[in-house]
């Protein structure tokens, strides 16, 4: 196998990921708070050769001496978009939409390490009930939605009525009395490539990394009675999706060609 083939394999490998995130994207168009995911390419190992040894024949070069000759292309980053998505008013008090780029909430999860804090933009929340008589603020797959102080927000469930305020407090009404019983835990992305998908919607710290440097605390603004949609831009993924198998197809037909003629090579020798 040649070097041109050995290049054209190693990016078609990288190129299924990419088509692979494009095709997650898409199916998450109608999925509340998801964030889109972009894919960054970086060149794989290059060589210098030095295949000119007439130094008459470089008078008057201006480009650098030799030649780079790479071995391919290779996923080096996936991005994620934390930007807002359109908001669609529902009318349910327990919807909440997060009215600032790169604001997250704070969700509890068990792990086979423990428990983890993970962390969404989306907001479609319910209380489900405890042993203890009490109710849990979760997500739709029932994870614990955290206070300011990384704490479950749990309530006493004699409730008349429950909705947020705008700053995040969450007011609950009993006996015609309306009083807060809770804040939500919001903190910022301040380096939002840093996260890593966690699955089911959510983001993580990678274990090597440090929270801080990558979240900080900040003050929640929020929309009750609202959901932030999916931020994907479907045209984009459309075009993505397009330029990529271009790209995917252009490498085959490097390797089918490279293929081609390593066999008329081979007739000339016989």
């Amino acid at each position: 196998m040649n070097l041109s083939m050995l290049q054209a394999s190693n990016t078609m490998g990288q190129l299924h990921h990419k088509l692979d995130l494009i095709g997650h994207n898409m199916a998450n168009t109608r999925t509340p708070g998801y964030k889109s995911r972009q894919a960054d390419f970086a060149s794989l190992l290059s060589q210098q050769i030095n295949n000119q040894s007439d130094e008459e024949a470089e008078v008057n070069r201006l480009t650098p001496e030799g030649i780079r000759v790479g071995s391919g292309a290779k996923l080096a980053h996936t991005n994620i978009d934390l930007t807002q998505g359109v908001m669609e008013e529902t009318g349910r008090g327990l919807d909440i939409a997060l009215r600032e780029d790169n604001h997250l909430f704070q969700l509890q999860v068990e792990t086979e390490a423990g428990l983890e804090t993970q962390y969404t933009r989306a907001g479609n929340f319910y209380l489900s009930p405890m042993e203890n008589g009490q109710v849990m603020l979760t997500n739709s797959n029932g994870r614990p939605v955290l206070d300011d102080n990384e704490a479950p927000l749990t309530f006493i469930d004699n409730m008349e009525e429950i909705s947020v305020r705008e700053d995040g407090a969450i007011m609950v009404t009993r006996d015609g009395v309306q009083e807060a019983e809770g804040q939500l835990g919001v903190v910022e992305a301040v380096r939002p490539r840093m996260l890593e998908a966690a699955g089911g919607n959510r983001f993580r710290i990678p274990e090597e990394a440090e929270a801080e440097g990558i979240l900080a605390g900040t003050e929640a603004q929020v929309a009750s009675g609202t959901l932030e949609s999916s931020n994907v831009d479907l045209a984009k993924q459309m075009t993505d999706m397009q330029n990529a198998q271009r790209a995917y197809e252009f490498n085959s037909r490097s390797i089918s060609t490279g293929d081609e003629m390593m066999g008329l090579v081979n007739q000339l020798r016989s």
